[in-house]
């Protein structure tokens, strides 16, 4: 499933170039000329980048000519961010004393040599372009324009949340009898949950784990999504966090053991382990023997996709979480496409919509993204398409993207598409919020308002809420909370891995291209393996949870070869103090 991304990086380019902000900014350089050309040319090119990323994957010349139109695009918007960097040093030394504004001059920034350097780039930006203008002849593409997206009216940002799940109740009574019975033995009995991805194991697990009949009988609930690597003592740290609240990042293995095993010790435990791949009975030997400090009547569910992970772990049979029936897929569509009673009125769209659940074939998953979408129209002609699509044809491999996720991916509008590509840098399964996150949308400029004066928090919470109506982001905690905890879904994590391609490069996934966006972990991942290629960095989100690398020369480094940076995150990297070279970056 192959995405060039090329179509969002010159929209973004585009919408800054035609900002007012940027005219008055170019005037003042007296470059509008030149950046008239480039826009110009880019919008020629961008008016068959969706028709060229249709045929893509027959082509890779055709492939490697958008990689080419993209890599121009950034250079693009490096050379905007350096001019408006350039104005805002303007208005600094304005106020400044005449002794800065002479050192300035002869420095490396001063306004002549800045023009004759900034010249020559933005020559070479157009000759760029008008090169790869040229070469769009011989691939014979037409013009098409964005026809799909579904847009939400504003102030439509509520989304419907399931209060109850649908057609789970055996499911749902089978593990809370698994739960209560007593068992002889003294092993901790272990129930492994198992079904294809998107089907509503995790959904099934944290229905039984708020059940209050399961509350008012363990002393202890802890909850654990497992990474894909089942490092022991990231699990011992997380199992902590999650029965105590306390954060354990600093210790060792051995400090770690001894604050679980005083967690543990005598209690009556339930324990859930979201999506296990691992498939090494030695580490789980070595966790079971972790935890058998619980009291008797202690319980562990296990969540996975794999049947030989549960013949591994499993110490009662597996239960196998069937499809969910055909008849269960269509009442959650319903409750997702309309607001309660509201299909009574749509006998027309209740009609596609029988149709498009059909082509769920059971998976929760892609009922709740599809019925999440449609909510927002009801305009039977955009129904139709999604039921008539073409992706629903393609052969469908265990464990691969839905279509239907694909689907409502295409149908976003392209500044939203941007937002949920970046966040594939996460590693799958991290939790975050939107104070987190929407300062890194600000940073790399993928906040696009109408509205001159709307504030960029107020526009990033928007797109925050149309991500989470779409089932784009899932909410971990409950709803009162101001800033909820949100996450990914292992399959839509999947999804914006593959459409930001060679873009991002995250602790789950090597990229070949220029890599834009970079989480580097050194507690897990050598330096040596740090992309050869840093020039094009825009983020990069450094970890040393262990403490152990050299890291500020190893951020100096970095930083000496990243000057186009908009995101340094360092938060969890303990520094004594920040390299000197920090200064250069704008």
């Amino acid at each position: 499933m192959a995405e060039s991304f090329a179509f969002e990086i010159a929209a973004k380019v585009l919408e800054k170039l035609g900002s007012a902000a940027y005219e008055r900014i170019s005037l003042a350089w007296g470059v509008r000329e030149e950046f008239e050309k480039l826009k110009l040319t880019l919008a020629a090119i961008r008016a068959v980048v969706l028709d060229a990323e249709q045929q893509q994957a027959r082509s890779l010349e055709l492939s490697l000519w958008l990689q080419r139109f993209k890599d121009a695009c950034y250079d693009v918007e490096d050379l905007i961010d350096e001019f408006e960097i350039q104005a805002l040093r303007r208005l600094v030394l304005k106020r400044g004393s005449t002794g800065r504004k002479v050192r300035h001059f002869f420095s490396g920034s001063n306004p002549w040599a800045f023009s004759f350097r900034m010249g020559y780039k933005i020559k070479k930006a157009n000759e760029i372009l008008n090169e790869v203008a040229a070469e769009k002849a011989k691939f014979h593409l037409t013009e098409k324009h964005e026809t799909n997206v579904i847009r939400r009216e504003r102030e439509t940002y509520s989304f419907v949340k399931t209060s109850s799940v649908i057609g789970r109740d055996e499911a749902k009574q089978h593990l809370v009898n698994f739960l209560m019975n007593p068992t002889d033995g003294e092993d901790i009995p272990v129930l492994p949950t198992v079904g294809i991805g998107g089907i509503g194991k995790t959904t099934l697990a944290q229905l039984v784990f708020n059940e209050e009949s399961v509350k008012s009988h363990f002393v202890l609930r802890i909850w654990v999504c497992v990474t894909e690597d089942f490092d022991i003592k990231q699990l011992m740290i997380k199992i902590i966090k999650s029965a105590t609240g306390r954060e354990c990042k600093d210790m060792n293995k051995e400090e770690s053991h001894k604050v679980l095993q005083d967690c543990l010790n005598g209690k009556r435990f339930f324990m859930v382990l979201d999506d296990v791949w691992n498939e090494d009975k030695k580490k789980w030997s070595e966790l079971k023997d972790l935890l058998c400090g619980g009291a008797q009547g202690s319980r562990i569910i296990v969540t996975t996709r794999s049947r030989k992970v549960a013949t591994i772990i499993g110490t009662t049979p597996q239960y196998d979480l069937e499809h969910l029936s055909y008849e269960n897929c269509l009442s959650l569509f319903l409750k997702l496409a309309f607001k309660e009673g509201e299909e009574k009125q749509h006998d027309n769209l209740v009609r596609i919509g029988e149709g498009i659940v059909q082509k769920c074939k059971g998976v929760a998953l892609a009922v709740k993204t599809l019925g999440s979408l449609l909510c927002s129209t009801r305009v039977q002609h955009e129904w139709e398409l999604l039921r008539d699509s073409e992706l629903w044809k393609l052969k469908q491999k265990e464990n691969d993207i839905l279509p239907a996720l694909k689907l409502s991916y295409d149908h976003l509008p392209w500044y939203l598409k941007q937002c949920f590509a970046f966040c594939s840098v996460f590693p799958k399964d991290f939790e975050f919020n939107a104070l987190f996150l929407i300062p890194l949308w600000m940073a790399n400029g993928f906040l696009q308002s109408p509205y001159e004066n709307e504030e960029p928090e107020d526009i990033g919470n928007q797109y925050i809420q149309e991500l989470l109506s779409r089932s784009f982001f899932q909410q971990v905690e409950e709803e009162h909370i101001l800033f909820p905890t949100l996450k990914m879904h292992d399959l839509v994590h999947d999804l914006a891995l593959s459409v930001a391609q060679n873009e991002v490069n995250s602790c789950n996934h090597y990229s070949t291209g220029n890599v834009r966006h970079l989480w580097f972990d050194l507690s897990k991942q050598d330096a040596s393996q740090l992309p050869k290629n840093l020039g094009c960095l825009q983020s990069l989100f450094l970890l040393d949870e262990e403490g152990k690398a050299d890291k500020e020369s190893l951020i100096a480094e970095v930083i000496s070869r990243s000057r186009h940076l908009r995101v340094l995150h360092l938060s969890d990297c303990s520094l004594e103090k920040l390299p000197n070279n920090i200064s250069y970056l704008k």
